[in-house]
């Protein structure tokens, strides 16, 4: 698992005064690279084989301005061509799940515009941090 902090900016919230919807796939997005990073793998646009075939997020509870939020990403099951990971959105001072996300990644060669198996050494950290939930 790996946890990412994030202060929830004004621009990402809305008229209501919490946290617009379109603005936790953003957070999703940066939790998800910073996942990557963690495990030594980059994820600049060079080397970067992975593509976003699906993501889902669930909102339990009301976000709002200033408050900092815990982001919790886990990897729940490698396959040979994709990667499926869960998100848990936490209020850092309370602890009240704010959200919960799903996202389907695949591994993709760009050149040949297809999916393509996960290189074994890329695919041996995805499963050395695999969570069962």
């Amino acid at each position: 698992m790996h946890e990412l902090e994030v202060s929830v900016r004004f621009s990402e919230t809305d008229a209501l005064g919490h946290i617009n919807n379109t603005s936790y796939f953003v957070y999703l997005e940066e939790a998800r690279m910073k996942f990557f990073e963690a495990l030594g793998l980059a994820t600049n646009v060079e080397s970067w084989n992975f593509l976003l075939a699906s993501t889902k997020c669930d909102f339990i509870a009301q976000g709002y301005f200033n408050q900092l939020l815990t982001i919790r990403t886990s990897l729940t099951k490698v396959g040979t061509k994709s990667c499926d990971m869960v998100h848990d959105i936490l209020c850092s001072q309370t602890g009240e799940v704010i959200a919960k996300g799903s996202a389907v990644l695949v591994c993709f060669n760009f050149l040949k515009q297809k999916s393509e198996p996960i290189p074994e050494f890329i695919k041996e950290k995805l499963i050395s941090h695999l969570v069962h939930n």
